[in-house]
């Protein structure tokens, strides 16, 4: 595994600021495409704006392990999309330095209807790898995800538990500067798992910044120094891992907590 490019601690790996999402949604509910574009057509549609993230401001250094945590709906995932720069955003400044290795959506980025094998060259391929590269990196690749003999059949026939395997061999075998991790830990069996955490803290050693996003509360609270807790699309508080944890599990409404720095929207 090589190692990341590395800069200065006085630049940020990741800066956001005044970071908003906003979509638009239908005030009532529509059955059919035919009934919306009747409505439309006689500009009957009637929308809300509904703000997946509001005014997110972020700065994470390199070499930091960050964890996000909030409810269904808080925005983590939309977060990581924006970072990842799948999403734009609405308002706001993203900067991001070196290369991200993202491990969003479960499967994101795979062939259903290819096999395993074929999907690592064709996600090597979108990460500028060669195939020659990529046959460097197979048996690696093979190794760590342990899939076998299922490599080579298709990946509309895998478990969500061995799709995960397959993307984070391949997300975590590329040379990163900013790892981020959408609720692949909770994805698979205890032993894997594991590994994924051994992984993970041996690109935390090698200076890679990492963001993971979970509901698994004890593993963020085991692989991040700090944490961010969203609520409705905004910052509800930030601070050291077991201090934000420990808000988000007992005492949500309270306005200081401890040490850590709370944020009301």
């Amino acid at each position: 595994m090589n190692s990341p490019t590395i800069y200065s601690h006085d630049d940020p790996v990741l800066q956001l600021d005044s970071i908003s999402v906003r979509y638009r949604v239908l005030r009532e509910p529509v059955t059919s495409i035919k009934e919306y574009a009747l409505r439309w057509l006689r500009s009957k549609n009637s929308y809300a704006d509904f703000w997946a993230l509001k005014n997110i401001s972020l700065s994470i250094q390199p070499g930091e392990a960050v964890g996000i945590i909030g409810a269904n709906g808080a925005g983590k995932s939309t977060l990581l999309k924006i970072i990842a720069r799948v999403l734009r955003p609405t308002d706001g400044r993203v900067r991001v330095r070196g290369v991200v290795a993202p491990i969003l959506t479960l499967g994101a980025g795979f062939d259903p209807e290819m096999t395993g094998r074929e999907n690592i060259y064709l996600n090597g391929a979108m990460l500028g790898f060669s195939r020659s590269d990529m046959n460097k990196k197979m048996a690696t690749l093979l190794e760590f995800s342990g899939l076998g003999d299922f490599i080579d059949v298709p990946i509309r026939t895998y478990s969500d538990g061995m799709v995960a395997r397959l993307a984070f061999a391949i997300a975590t075998d590329v040379k990163s500067d900013l790892l981020l991790i959408d609720e692949i830990l909770t994805v698979g069996d205890i032993n894997f798992q594991e590994k994924c955490k051994i992984r993970i803290n041996t690109y935390k050693e090698t200076g890679t910044t990492i963001l993971v996003v979970s509901h698994n509360l004890k593993t963020v609270e085991e692989l991040c120094d700090r944490v961010i807790w969203l609520e409705h699309g905004v910052i509800r508080a930030e601070g050291k891992a077991a201090d934000v944890i420990a808000a988000y599990e007992d005492e949500r409404e309270q306005p200081i907590i401890g040490n850590i720095q709370v944020t009301h929207a």
